[in-house]
């Protein structure tokens, strides 16, 4: 079962005490540059929170020290699934549609 998608948050920075909102379920995420759309990191994964977390965002990881100025502005939005399984089935039927539109509007 798939749930909706979450409405587009701000990806937190590290040192400002900002948090990840995500569930700690199967699902799929995706991240996009705030200021052009364009999509940053798409994936269906076991725990989306966790997944969130480590994602790499400039040159190091989550928890590594970078330069601040080197980051994009990125937002995020996450939809919960029961399994794994489900949540990968549906990023199947997601990017299938992305590239029937993409090739339509070429």
């Amino acid at each position: 079962m798939i749930s909706k998608w979450s409405e587009w948050k701000r990806y937190p920075r590290p040192g400002r005490g900002e948090n990840i909102e995500a569930p700690i379920t199967p699902g799929i995420y995706e991240v996009r540059v705030a200021g052009s759309g364009a999509l940053h990191s798409f994936d269906a994964v076991e725990n989306v929170a966790q997944a969130l977390a480590m994602l790499q965002v400039g040159s190091r990881s989550w928890f590594g020290r970078r330069d601040p100025g080197a980051q994009p502005d990125l937002e995020y939005r996450t939809c919960a699934t029961s399994t794994r399984a489900d949540a990968k089935a549906a990023a199947e039927r997601m990017i299938g549609r992305r590239e029937t539109y993409l090739s339509g509007a070429a």
